[in-house]
């Protein structure tokens, strides 16, 4: 995990490697102390770290981490993001980095015309649900952020008359297809919306490069060290196969930035 609070001494800076200083340096130019609502919240760290402290590191490592945190509020304000979906809530960190964007934007919190709130975020776990609340209202934004538990496939169909013009799926990665379609059919993302799929590119996920899909019993992936213990073969066949579905989808075009384990963004292409 790599935050802004670490703040390391002049010694531990002279000690990492470039690519490390460079995304430290990346991570503190990029928090814009001057706006409305901080770049970084300020209760994300009690929440790893309670995380941490219940669920253990493997857990605690799902939550976004500062930088990515700032990119995708920025990305909320580039969109001009007024009302965002999320599949995923785990203990709530990246839903309080949206609130907190939404709020750098003038977006009101509270319950809207539609009977919901800026945000709708969806768990599978009423556990992590009743954690991720009491940390909206440390944060200050239980206003803004609603969450849904029980099986996205199925709750995505009950919100099927919303639109939304951001949406992060961080969940099931085997349901990534089901929930990209369902939206897609629904038009449930404004046409000049954002996808942000997250964990696309996990070391599994990558030993499948030059493979084709659909991958086969007999397929050879690539012989990559290491591996998320986590993250089973079947998930890492499904990821590979979503990207490539995505990147042939006459609808949409997408970007991956090879960041941490890998975020896709996609827009529709008309």
């Amino acid at each position: 995990m790599f935050t802004l609070s670490d703040a390391p001494t002049r010694d531990e800076l002279k000690s990492y490697s470039l690519d490390r200083l460079r995304a430290y340096y990346a991570l503190r130019v990029s928090n814009n102390d001057t706006l409305l609502a901080d770049y970084i919240p300020p209760t994300v760290d009690g929440v790893r770290r309670r995380t941490l402290g219940i669920y253990g590191e493997e857990i605690a490592a799902m939550s976004i981490e500062d930088y990515q945190g700032i990119l995708q509020g920025f990305l909320v304000g580039l969109v001009g993001a007024r009302r965002i979906l999320e599949i995923g809530t785990l203990t709530g960190t990246s839903a309080i980095y949206f609130a907190n964007a939404l709020k750098r934007s003038g977006i009101k919190g509270g319950v809207d015309e539609t009977g919901h709130k800026p945000i709708i975020s969806l768990d599978i776990s009423e556990e992590f649900a009743e954690i991720a609340r009491q940390n909206f209202v440390e944060a200050g934004v239980d206003d803004y952020i609603e969450v849904i538990v029980g099986d996205a496939n199925k709750t995505l169909a009950s919100l099927s008359d919303l639109t939304f013009d951001l949406c992060f799926v961080d969940a099931d990665k085997i349901s990534y297809p089901n929930y990209y379609e369902t939206i897609v059919a629904n038009n449930m993302l404004n046409k000049k919306g954002l996808f942000i799929f997250d964990n696309t590119a996990f070391v599994k996920v990558i030993k499948y490069t030059d493979t084709p899909v659909p991958v086969t019993a007999d397929s050879k992936p690539l012989d990559l060290p290491g591996g998320e213990r986590l993250i089973s073969e079947d998930y890492a066949i499904a990821l590979h196969e979503f990207n490539e579905y995505i990147r042939k989808d006459t609808r949409v075009e997408v970007v991956m930035l090879p960041l941490y384990t890998g975020i896709s963004l996609v827009r529709f292409v008309n």
